[in-house]
C-alpha cells in the first residue's frame, strides 16, 4: 500500500528557536567573560599572524580574481588584502587555525570556537566601513567581543552532550552553525531571517573528518574550519535576501539532519528511541563556554596532547643525552586523546604530525621544547630519532582521567608521561591534569597568553607599532570603544 507524505509546512525546528533566541535576546553580564573574550581576540589574531611566515597557507589567500579590491573590503590582518566579506572570512578562518595554536572546547565534542572569529571580523570590518561612508555610526570591538561570547556559546553548548565525531561528522559543522547565527545578527537580520540562515546552516553541515585521521589526514583541517565560517557568511547573506528558510531541516523524517546525518550513520544510535537520537542540551546557552575556554599557550599542538608536553618538557633534562638508552616511554592518558590523537607508523605531513600524540611528546622529551616549525618535513627529516622513540611508546588510559574530562566541574586534560631505561632506572611520572591554558590556571596563564600575542605581533609588524597594538588590547575600555574599522588599520601592511 503506497504512503502519502503530509505536506503541512511546520514551525521551524525547536533547537533552531532556541539558538535565535539566544543571540537575538541575551544580554551578556558575566564581566569574566568579556574579559576572556578579550584574551581569546588577542590570542586568535597573534596565532592568524604567525601563520603568514608559512607559505602552505599564504598560497590560499588573497582575491579569487588577482587584483580585486572590493570597496569596503574587509581586511585580512597582516596582509595588504581587502576582500568580500565571504573570502575574507576564509581567509581569516584559514590563518586563525593553520598552525593549531588557537582556543579549544573539549566535551563529548571537541573543537576551536575562535575560528568562528573569520565570519565576526570579516563582516564587521565590511559593515564598519560601509556605515562610516555613510555618516553614521560604525560598530565597535565590544560589537566583536560579543558576536565571540555567544559564538563561544552556541558552538560550545551544542558540543557538550553530542558527539558529531562519533557519526563521522567534523566539528567544524558547529563552527558553520555558530558563524551564522552571529553574522547573521550582525547583519541585521531579524528573527525569521536569522531561522532561515540557521536552516541552511544544517542543511549543508554534512563534513566528513576523514582528514583528520589516518590514512587521510592532511592540511584540509587547516583551513576547513576557514571555509565553514566563510560559508556562514555566504549563508546569512541568503537569508537576508529574502531566501525562504528550511523549518523541518533537522528534524524532518527521512530527509531532516537526524535521520540523514545523525543516525543512519550509526548502527547503535539509528536503534535508539527518536528523542534520544536529537540534539541534547546539558544547559541553556549562556556565557559559560567564554568562560571555560581552553587556551593553548606553550604548544602548538592538538589540545588532547598540551598536558602530556608539558610533562615531556619537565622530564627533558633527566632525559637530555639518554635518548639512546631509552626502553619505553609510558603516556597515560584519557579516552579521547587515544581515539583522536594517537597513531603509530609513518606519518606523512605536518597535519599529521601535529595529531599525533606520541610525536608531540617525543619531540619535547628530546629537545626540551615544541614549536610550529617541529611539523615541518624538513625538520622531521634531519631527525630521525623522534620516530625512533615514537616506536617505543605505549599509551594507556586512566579511567580517572576520561571521568574528570568530561566532568563539567572540572574539565581536566590529563597526561602523565614515565621514561624507562635499558639499565633498569626510570625516571618518576609525571602528570599533569590541567594545563596551563586551563580558566583553573588562568592568573598565570595571562602573561604568558600576553607575551605569546607580543611574540606574534613582532612577526609581522614593527616592535614600537606591535607595542601599540598590545597595549590597546590590554586596555578592556579603550578596545571594546574603538571602531572595528579603526582596530583593522592597526593590523594591515
Amino acid at each position: 500500500m503506497s504512503t502519502v507524505e503530509a505536506n503541512v509546512r511546520p514551525d521551524y525546528d525547536a533547537e533552531l528557536q532556541r539558538i535565535a533566541d539566544y543571540v537575538l535576546g541575551y544580554r551578556i553580564e558575566s564581566a569574566e567573560a568579556w574579559n576572556t573574550a578579550r584574551l581569546c581576540l588577542m590570542d586568535t589574531l597573534g596565532c592568524g599572524l604567525l601563520a603568514l611566515r608559512f607559505p602552505e597557507c599564504t598560497k590560499h589567500l588573497g582575491p579569487l580574481v588577482e587584483g580585486t579590491v572590493v570597496p569596503h573590503g574587509a581586511r585580512v590582518p597582516g596582509t595588504p588584502f581587502r576582500l568580500d566579506p565571504v573570502k575574507a572570512a576564509w581567509d581569516i578562518g584559514a590563518i586563525v587555525r593553520w598552525l593549531d595554536y588557537n582556543d579549544t572546547w573539549l566535551a563529548a565534542e571537541w573543537g576551536h570556537p575562535s575560528d568562528n572569529l573569520g565570519g565576526i571580523l570579516a563582516v564587521a570590518d565590511h559593515l564598519s566601513q560601509r556605515r562610516v561612508a555613510r555618516g553614521e555610526a560604525p560598530l565597535t570591538m565590544r560589537d566583536v567581543l560579543e558576536a565571540m561570547i555567544m559564538a563561544h556559546e552556541i558552538q560550545g553548548v551544542l558540543a557538550l552532550e553530542n558527539s558529531f565525531n562519533r557519526v563521522g561528522l567534523d566539528h567544524v559543522l558547529l563552527v558553520k552553525v555558530a558563524s551564522t547565527a552571529v553574522v547573521a545578527r550582525l547583519m541585521g537580520a531579524d528573527r525569521e531571517q536569522l531561522l532561515a540562515a540557521l536552516s541552511h546552516a544544517w542543511v549543508d553541515g554534512q563534513s566528513l573528518r576523514t582528514y583528520r585521521h589516518a590514512p587521510n589526514a592532511g592540511s584540509r583541517k587547516s583551513w576547513a574550519a576557514g571555509d565553514a565560517t566563510s560559508r556562514a557568511v555566504r549563508l546569512a547573506d541568503i537569508a537576508l535576501r529574502g531566501e525562504m528558510g528550511i523549518p523541518g531541516a533537522l528534524t524532518a523524517p527521512q530527509w531532516g539532519f537526524y535521520d540523514v546525518a545523525f543516525s543512519h550513520t550509526n548502527r547503535d544510535l539509528a536503534l535508539k528511541p527518536e528523542a534520544e537520537r536529537h540534539l541534547r542540551f546539558q544547559r541553556g546557552f549562556g556565557s559559560y563556554v567564554m568562560e571555560n575556554i581552553l587556551f593553548k599557550l606553550s604548544f602548538p599542538a592538538e589540545f588532547h596532547a598540551q598536558t602530556a608536553c608539558e610533562a615531556a618538557v619537565t622530564l627533558h633534562p633527566q632525559v637530555r643525552g639518554r635518548v639512546d638508552e631509552i626502553e619505553r616511554v609510558v603516556i597515560t592518558t584519557h579516552e579521547s586523546a587515544i581515539r583522536i590523537i594517537s597513531k603509530e607508523g609513518e606519518l606523512a605531513n605536518p597535519a599529521d604530525r601535529d595529531h599525533c600524540l606520541q610525536y608531540m611528546t617525543a619531540v619535547p622529551l628530546i629537545l626540551g621544547e615544541l614549536n610550529a616549525e617541529h611539523y615541518e618535513d624538513d625538520f622531521h627529516a634531519a631527525h630521525p630519532e623522534i620516530d625512533a622513540l615514537r616506536a617505543k611508546m605505549e599509551v594507556v588510559e586512566e579511567p580517572r582521567y576520561t571521568r574528570d574530562y568530561l566532568d563539567p566541574d572540572k574539565r581536566s586534560i590529563a597526561n602523565a608521561v614515565q621514561v624507562f631505561f635499558a639499565d633498569g632506572s626510570a625516571t618518576d611520572p609525571v602528570a599533569v591534569e590541567y594545563p596551563i591554558g586551563h580558566r583553573r590556571r588562568r592568573e598565570e596563564g595571562v602573561p604568558v597568553l600576553e607575551e605569546k600575542f607580543r611574540r606574534h605581533l613582532e612577526t609581522r609588524f614593527p616592535r614600537g607599532h606591535s607595542a601599540r597594538i598590545l597595549a590597546l588590547c590590554q586596555d578592556p575600555a579603550a578596545l571594546e570603544a574603538t571602531a572595528v574599522d579603526r582596530f583593522m588599520d592597526l593590523f594591515m601592511i
